[in-house]
């Protein structure tokens, strides 16, 4: 949601005014308001702007609470419980100091960043049962030492009562915390709590007033029940405090969905050791985790036993969540296990179950997508090769015939681009023309055309053994993610290319594209469609933050990144678990041999740099062969780039020979993406390999020579995706190189390298055939031998 100025202006104050009354340093900001105020009136002021500013941007079901994850950023007030099952450590032997050291870390910078924090532990009880558990042995050592035979050892955590354990940890517990916030200058208070404080009227009011006053000073409260003397847990789920029903507070989910509602916070954490909501306990078979709760869904769930370490199972955690969400309070339950939970959560990341009262989407949930495609994948490869086909034609025809619809639709994109100051080339690559919708339809009648040999294809037959025999087959990868920036035409290509080799695909595109990329979606539905496999490929238009789909290993088999390097380099980084193919960078190099036709040159250099400098493909580095540098072709290539508008940058070895020319380039490992480059000097052929592989990407590189050997021995030596004779980097394309398009251009070695098409989406399945064979017969005296005879390939 875009902030008003109004809205900015609020949010300034805001902060402004909390950080003064901190500090007790407000006259200043309040002689902005024309007046000299009270410290009170200062928290007054303070709360009335939190106020304004909830009013100003939160589209709110029942006045407070936030209606989808993308607005948890503007959570000023935060109560985060952190259930014992965090704080200890699994063998329950102490405190998990590296885990509870990252969260403290989490929660000091949000305090930093402005936000008020108050936190609800558990680990008194396991902290001093630590303890206990050193000094009874110590104090057994002894008896031990007099008789080898006694037991005590071993029974001594059942020595150890709750209540003293609690009373002996809660102290070393805090200082725990004192000591890990001190690191980053925040200061923190102890309040201890039992449940009837909660139940009488004045130490509620009490205990509420102190935590007021804790926070208008900048102090992070960290609560927790006494439970070296907390009666035992209520039995009703509610009671009735002057004949209004509250909470009862069983454990500290209860406990902090009651502090979160009675303090107005805007967003309650409830940390454990499960990743969110599931159908079912997640360790049964078929449970699904339920990203987005309402009550709606209450039927839906299977809870299973409680928490072996702490006192409250899911069931109470989603008990406390609703209560508090039935209050104004926004609730995430996360696992706080996971690496920076808070932070991601904060940024709307897609991290635990989150609760809102806001109706159910439209959407479908990507998980749903992403399964209804592998179930289209298996649906496609079963279909016969002409009718995947047919659903291609189908398509290249739907984009000529629904061509006034997309062409409205992609309107609107540039209407809206142009407004908020887009960038000339970046409409240019958002725009469809007629003439783009004409080309796209022929490369995909290309596609449709090759459809008919790529899956299933035999690639190799050998004969193991006497009617024992193995053939080696194509097949598609499964499901394809594809994430791409602003050019809507890559969508129908992509669309094809996954059509023809029987893969299900997800499209993430960019929301500048957005109006076209769902007009062309509905065609590619449509003709989808005509083979029963219209959900085999889906448009992700969901809140999903590119890393949350990264994370989808479980359903993704391979992601294949189309925009700009900074995405590419950025989704490459992200993704630990699922494969991606492409390549960062597209430095491309064209190098003029002494042998060249100079004339070719300027003509392959111009189409090289001018044609689409934003494409991956366009040269980023002329290199220039150094007895050239003296002959009239030098400033004849220099002029035509000039007169082209490149802007031109030395390399070190051609800076040192002018004294007046092109400023040196900042660095030979760049890619412009833009009308300009950087000119080197090479002593020769060997200088130019070198170059390439020390500044290059290995994408696409060009040699221009008349000499035969020389470009032989260029396209043997150079280590890129395409290497060229005396033609444009330009061609490197997959319509150029007739494969009807191409899902990116892979830099990687492995699977599939430079344009990748229809080939570059499958892998391969061995099949077996045999007659009653045993692996046992082969062995010496088994009376089978292999024959391991290769067989003709007949397709």
């Amino acid at each position: 949601m875009i902030l008003g100025r109004q809205h900015r202006r609020l949010a300034v104050m805001y902060n402004s005014i909390r950080v003064c009354r901190c500090l007790k340093a407000y006259p200043s900001i309040i002689r902005q308001c024309g007046a000299r105020r009270s410290y009170s009136q200062l928290t007054s002021m303070q709360l009335d702007l939190k106020r304004a500013l909830q009013s100003a941007d939160l589209q709110s079901v029942n006045g407070s609470s936030f209606a989808d994850r993308s607005q948890l950023k503007y959570a000023r007030r935060l109560v985060i419980k952190l259930g014992s099952a965090v704080i200890t450590r699994e063998d329950e032997h102490g405190i998990a100091l590296g885990r509870l050291a990252s969260i403290v870390e989490q929660v000091a910078e949000c305090h930093l960043e402005g936000r008020e924090c108050i936190m609800v532990t558990s680990g008194a009880v396991a902290f001093g049962k630590q303890k206990l558990t050193h000094e009874l042995l110590m104090s057994l050592s002894m008896r031990e030492t007099l008789s080898a035979n006694d037991h005590a050892r071993k029974d001594v955590r059942t020595l150890l009562k709750a209540r003293a354990a609690a009373a002996v940890g809660q102290s070393g517990l805090m200082s725990l915390y004192d000591a890990m916030f001190s690191q980053y200058g925040v200061k923190i208070a102890q309040v201890l709590v039992t449940k009837p404080d909660f139940y009488n009227d004045e130490t509620r009011k009490n205990l509420f007033s102190t935590l007021s006053e804790l926070i208008s000073m900048n102090i992070v409260p960290i609560i927790n029940t006494n439970d070296a003397v907390t009666p035992p847990p209520q039995d009703d789920d509610l009671i009735k405090s002057k004949g209004k029903k509250v909470i009862s507070i069983k454990d500290n989910d209860s406990l902090a969905a009651m502090l979160a509602a009675e303090v107005n916070a805007d967003l309650l954490i409830l940390m454990s050791d499960v990743d969110g909501i599931f159908t079912r306990p997640p360790k049964q078979e078929g449970a699904k985790m339920i990203w987005t709760y309402n009550s709606d869904m209450a039927d839906i769930i299977q809870f299973g036993k409680k928490s072996t370490v702490g006192t409250g199972g899911m069931d109470s955690k989603v008990q406390a969540a609703t209560w508090a969400l039935n209050r104004g309070v926004s609730v995430v339950i996360c696992n706080g296990m996971q690496e920076k939970a808070i932070k991601s959560i904060m940024v709307g990341r897609k991290i635990g179950t989150f609760f809102t009262n806001a109706p159910t989407a439209n959407t479908t949930p990507v998980e749903t997508l992403a399964e209804n495609a592998r179930y289209g994948s298996r649906i496609l490869q079963k279909l016969p090769a002409v009718d995947r086909a047919s659903a291609i034609y189908a398509l290249a025809e739907l984009l000529i015939s629904k061509q006034a619809a997309i062409l409205d639709a992609n309107e609107k994109d540039i209407a809206i681009a142009t407004k908020e100051g887009t960038a000339a080339p970046l409409i240019s690559r958002l725009s469809l023309t007629p003439a783009k919708l004409k080309s796209l339809a022929i490369g995909l009648k290309q596609i449709a055309e090759t459809s008919h040999t790529n899956v299933g294809k035999v690639l190799k037959r050998t004969k193991i053994s006497e009617n024992l025999n193995l053939t080696q087959v194509t097949v598609p990868i499964g499901v394809l993610l594809v994430i791409f920036e602003s050019r809507p035409d890559c969508l129908p290509q992509v669309a094809a290319l996954a059509l023809s080799s029987a893969n299900g695909l997800l499209l993430k595109g960019g929301k500048e594209a957005s109006h076209s990329n769902k007009a062309l979606m509905d065609v590619v539905k449509e003709a989808l469609a005509t083979v029963g496999a219209q959900d085999a490929i889906s448009l992700v238009s969901t809140r999903e933050e590119i890393s949350d789909l990264l994370s989808m290993e479980n359903h993704i088999d391979l992601i294949i990144p189309r925009g700009s390097s900074d995405l590419v380099r950025s989704i490459q980084d992200q993704s630990a678990h699922i494969p991606v193919l492409g390549h960062a960078e597209g430095i491309c190099h064209v190098y003029v041999d002494k042998d060249a036709n100079l004339e070719k040159a300027l003509t392959i250099i111009r189409d090289s740099k001018c044609d689409y400098p934003a494409a991956c493909n366009a040269m980023e580095t002329l290199l220039i062969h150094e007895d050239l540098f003296a002959s009239p072709f030098f400033n004849e290539v220099c002029d035509m780039l000039k007169r082209e508008n490149v802007q031109l940058f030395s390399g070190p070895k051609l800076s040192s020979r002018l004294t007046f020319g092109p400023p040196q380039a900042k660095s030979l490992k760049h890619e412009y993406g833009e009308l300009a480059c950087a000119i080197e000097l090479v002593s020769g052929l060997e200088s130019a390999v070198n170059h390439i592989h020390t500044y290059g990407s290995g994408h696409t590189e060009v040699i221009i020579t008349e000499n035969s050997d020389a470009a032989t021995k260029f396209q043997r030596d150079v280590d890129s995706a395409c290497v060229f004779h005396n033609a444009s980097s330009r061609f490197a394309d997959g319509f150029r190189f007739g494969l009807g398009a191409e899902v990116g251009i892979s830099t990687a070695r492995i699977h599939a390298r430079g344009p990748v098409g229809v080939e570059g989406l499958l892998t391969t399945k061995w099949i077996l055939n045999g007659d009653g064979h045993a692996a046992a017969e082969f062995a010496e005296g088994g009376g089978r031998t292999y024959v391991h005879e290769h067989l003709p390939v007949d397709n």
